[in-house]
């Protein structure tokens, strides 16, 4: 058996499941998708074009309409993936600090979430491809090959997230870290549409105590493999 072709990873906000799935996707030459980038692409459109965020029909109907794509870099200029909208590359655009505080309130609207769910399962479907967010496993990609769920404790989380930020220089308190993470986790599995859990026959890896190598050699071996 070779590689597994589709996989998913899902867990909580500081899991680990970015970066271990773009180095995953790196490893096996796949396309990384963090799924969370289409989130962005609708909201960046939004903000350009005057829609109000706080419109939530509005704000669907641009989900539904538009058409966002996510391919391998073409360039060797450090990006894992392009970002098109409608043809249009926005990869950088979508990183903006603009974008990034209103994003989390359009990745709440459920008519978003559904459609954006067919647009990721879309381009998961082609196959070579790591997955990452917080519903492919259970919703977006349910036959992915491979199913893993990252997870650690809120305070294991926060710690990590408290360590890269004082890493970069930038201020940061624990206690509001831990606090924030707390709240993200409430809102993810208690949300009406695609809750935060594990699939069924997805595999859990705690990775409180280990160290970011061991969860990749683990997670390596488990693709190798072809699945979980």
């Amino acid at each position: 058996m070779g590689a597994a072709n589709i996989i998913a990873i899902d867990g909580p906000a500081g899991s680990g499941k970015s970066t271990l799935g773009e180095m995953l996707a790196n490893y096996l030459g796949y396309l990384y998708f963090d799924s969370g980038i289409m989130y962005r692409a609708v909201t960046w459109y939004a903000l350009q074009h005057g829609v109000p965020i706080e419109g939530e029909a509005a704000i669907t109907q641009l989900a539904e309409q538009l058409d966002i794509d996510v391919l391998p870099a073409d360039q060797p200029n450090g990006r894992s993936y392009k970002v098109l909208v409608d043809g249009q590359d926005v990869t950088y655009r979508i990183r903006s600090p603009e974008v990034e505080s209103h994003v989390s309130v359009v990745s709440a609207y459920p008519g978003v979430r559904r459609a954006l769910s067919e647009q990721q399962r879309r381009v998961g479907l082609r196959g070579r491809v790591v997955m990452v967010g917080r519903d492919i496993g259970t919703v977006v990609l349910p036959e992915a090959d491979l199913k893993v769920y990252l997870d650690a404790s809120v305070e294991e989380r926060a710690r990590r997230r408290f360590s890269e930020l004082r890493e970069r220089q930038e201020p940061a308190s624990l206690a509001a870290i831990m606090e924030s993470m707390r709240r993200r986790d409430r809102i993810d599995s208690t949300r009406e549409v695609a809750p935060l859990r594990a699939a069924e026959d997805a595999i859990v890896l705690v990775t409180d105590g280990l160290e970011i190598g061991q969860v990749f050699e683990r997670l390596k071996s488990l693709a190798e493999r072809g699945c979980g």
